[in-house]
């Protein structure tokens, strides 16, 4: 089931957030965004849990995706590409001209789905990224836009 998440979502988000990047979004920048009145937090519950969610926030004429996660144990099921189409019809009913993100440039699932979903690449920025591993360095984000139609 997919839905708006609200406050009361609050520790099944952080608890998923932590369960799949340690390095991942703190609870107060959570609870923010679940109130924010430019920002949407999108979730798929799979038995009454929150297995995955999306992040989009409204800037002044385009959208960002901010975040778009799905626990380990439910991937390669579609929830991702769920929570995509979710979120493009959001910025589309914002009437925001393109949805940006950044994403790893070593994450090539996530690639291939924003691609099957339109968005092109439009720069990088080198060396962004901390490293996943120590000892690695660091990697650089793609930057990604969706052209929307306007309503």
């Amino acid at each position: 089931m997919l839905r708006r998440l609200a406050a009361d979502d609050l520790a099944a988000l952080a608890a998923l957030e932590q369960q799949a990047q340690p390095r991942s979004w703190s609870r107060d920048m959570l609870a923010g965004v679940l109130v924010g009145a430019d920002t949407r937090v999108l979730g798929i519950e799979s038995q009454g849990r929150l297995v995955g969610h999306a992040i989009v926030a409204r800037l002044p004429f385009e959208a960002e995706l901010q975040a778009l996660l799905v626990a380990p144990g439910h991937r390669r099921r579609g929830l991702a590409g769920e929570l995509l189409g979710a979120v493009i019809e959001q910025a589309r009913s914002w009437e925001c001209e393109r949805l940006l993100l950044e994403v790893r440039a070593g994450n090539e699932g996530a690639i291939a789905l924003y691609r099957r979903a339109g968005f092109i690449e439009d720069g990088r920025r080198r060396g962004y990224y901390s490293p996943r591993v120590l000892g690695e360095g660091r990697e650089d984000a793609l930057l990604m836009s969706l052209p929307l139609d306007r309503c």
